[in-house]
């Protein structure tokens, strides 16, 4: 049944890099105070529309993992069979990790910048682009993610913008000039329902 694949992806809560408005990338801070609210009120979300899981994945990063605990929290699903790989980390920022975004705008300029961030294809010095984050989260989810969700087993995914950008490009056939424009909030569940053919059946963004 097509209610059964269930495909829950959440984007991690605000960092204490997000807050300072630095490129995180593979660099590991943890949840902010706001971030943690964030977190808990996602978990809250998927309890109220009475929805629960059998496996979840998350990145190598802590402030995914952080996320992951503090919805299962609220859930009542603390221990819940967990699997962590850092194909789903954030892309790498490459020289850009650690910077200012400001600052890194008045050293490379507004333009280059803003391609960096939000191109498909080109990355940053030393760094990762958008393809290059789906050439390792993409195989991840084929061989692992996605054939739990067709077993029927009920599946959340806690990763970072970027990782969970690359599948939902795949998820919701978005292209390489769509892509850029897309964004995904902090802390906000996207939940999918899939067909048997993997192809999504219905998208469901829990903002509230």
């Amino acid at each position: 049944m097509a209610t059964n694949h269930l495909l829950v992806l959440l984007r991690h809560g605000q960092s204490e890099w997000n807050l300072k408005n630095l490129f995180t990338g593979w660099k590991d801070p943890d949840l902010t105070p706001e971030g943690i609210e964030e977190a808990t009120a996602a978990g809250q979300r998927l309890k109220a529309r009475g929805l629960s899981f059998d496996r979840c994945f998350t990145s190598a990063l802590t402030r995914a993992q952080h996320t992951l605990d503090l919805v299962l929290k609220e859930l009542g699903q603390t221990g819940l069979a967990e699997t962590r790989d850092q194909a789903l980390n954030e892309r790498d920022y490459g020289d850009l990790s650690g910077l200012n975004k400001d600052d890194a705008r008045k050293r490379w300029g507004e333009e280059q910048v803003h391609i960096w961030r939000r191109s498909y294809d080109v990355a940053p010095p030393g760094g990762e682009s958008l393809k290059d984050t789906g050439a390792r989260a993409l195989p991840y989810y084929c061989q692992e993610i996605l054939p739990a969700v067709l077993r029927g087993e009920r599946v959340l995914v806690a990763a970072h913008g970027n990782s969970l950008r690359a599948l939902v490009m795949v998820l919701d056939r978005l292209t390489p000039k769509t892509i850029p424009s897309m964004e995904l909030a902090t802390g906000v569940p996207i939940v999918y329902r899939l067909k048997a053919d993997s192809t999504v059946e219905s998208k469901d963004i829990l903002t509230s």
